[in-house]
């Protein structure tokens, strides 16, 4: 039975009065387009631009820190994934092979930290608290006396280093006052628990990460894209792990020598090497300069000595130890190595180089699979 609706007074006019709100009001005729060709619209398009790029380019460089963490966390995750999928391969589920390394990073990090750190900070601080004496020292070799009495670089120096070290002042010097230290030492604890989250986050996380990234991909084109990502990130790999193992096979043979001429902060030594040993193709030249100036202090005979004895490794890092464990997985011309190093150098300092050979590496074989086969077939 159908239900009455009652009468209500004002009903039929309240709808009419809603009818006449809800017609459009008349605004007149559109006007004709503007004219993209006039030149205040060209200049102004043009300026917008402009000033929408600056924005965007001053806020990337207001978040390079970000971005530099974010690729070297990267960079470490990729290095370490070679381990995590060696694991794998063994039976463990990614989970527990992330686990597995990150425990052997850590316990690794612990006895370094247990048994190198403090004989490091002692024979650093002795290092400056002598740095006077030793630059005195370097008088008593006949040419660089001769430059000293001619030009003063010596005398120079070591009034620098004094002044400097004067009532335990360097540290506080070079960071620029006691704010500078403490914002130093705040800053660089930050960054390095941020790599070390980042780097545990993308290492256990890489697979899905880069499935959801292929994703993108068109699917008549996904498999070879992934095939030629996971190539390079297995590149990048070798490279770290490779890299790791050569500078330290450096730190040990300069231990070693150091030890046997008798050359004074061995340990400090060893650890500056290792560093120096990280950073592709330039690294020994710095580390060679460091290791001959402080044989130097000692003796000009032990300077000889702990030069040559370098070089000769180098040769035989170059020629047999970076071969066999590079193999030809990351073979690259010499050329490019060396334009590679001195870019990544001279835009990121200690990371530009140690990212720039796997990026070179990288950029060939995408070169060699996708460019070249194209330049063919035209």
């Amino acid at each position: 039975m159908a239900k009455l609706i009652p009468h209500i007074p004002g009903l039929k006019k309240k709808s009419a009065t809603s009818r006449k709100v809800s017609e459009p009001e008349n605004f007149g005729m559109l006007g004709a387009p503007l004219d993209q060709g006039h030149p205040f619209y060209f200049g102004f398009l043009t300026a917008s631009g402009a000033v929408i790029a600056i924005t965007f380019l001053r806020a990337l460089a207001s978040a390079s820190q970000v971005f530099v963490l974010l690729l070297i966390s990267l960079f470490f995750a990729a290095g370490l994934n070679p381990a995590v999928a060696f694991f794998q391969r063994r039976g463990l589920k990614r989970g527990s092979a992330v686990f597995l390394i990150v425990a052997i990073v850590i316990a690794f990090v612990a006895l370094f930290a247990l048994v190198a750190v403090p004989p490091i900070i002692d024979q650093l601080n002795l290092l400056l608290k002598n740095a006077p004496s030793l630059v005195e020292n370097l008088k008593n070799n006949h040419t660089i006396n001769q430059l000293n009495q001619n030009y003063g670089i010596i005398d120079s120096i070591q009034k620098k280093v004094t002044a400097s070290i004067h009532d335990g002042q360097f540290v506080v010097t070079a960071f620029g006052g006691v704010l500078g230290v403490g914002k130093a030492v705040i800053s660089g604890v930050f960054a390095v628990l941020t790599i070390l989250v980042l780097t545990l986050y993308f290492l256990a996380s890489l697979p899905t990460v880069t499935h959801v990234i292929y994703r993108f991909v068109p699917a008549s084109r996904r498999t070879r894209v992934a095939s030629l990502s996971d190539a390079i990130i297995n590149r990048i790999g070798i490279f770290v792990g490779g890299q790791t193992l050569v500078a330290a096979i450096a730190a040990l043979f300069i231990l070693l020598v150091g030890l046997v001429i008798g050359l004074p902060y061995t340990t400090a030594l060893a650890l500056l090497v290792f560093f120096c040993g990280l950073i592709p193709l330039v690294g020994h030249i710095l580390g060679t300069s460091i290791v001959t100036l402080i044989a130097l202090t000692k003796s000009p005979t032990t300077a000889i000595i702990a030069f040559a004895a370098y070089v000769i490794y180098v040769q035989v890092e170059n020629y047999v130890i970076m071969p066999r464990i590079m193999r030809k997985s990351l073979s690259i011309p010499g050329l490019v190595t060396i334009i590679a190093a001195l870019i990544g150098t001279s835009l990121l300092g200690l990371i530009g180089g140690l990212l720039a050979v796997p990026v070179a590496a990288a950029i060939l074989l995408i070169v060699d699979e996708v460019v070249f086969p194209k330049s063919d077939l035209g």
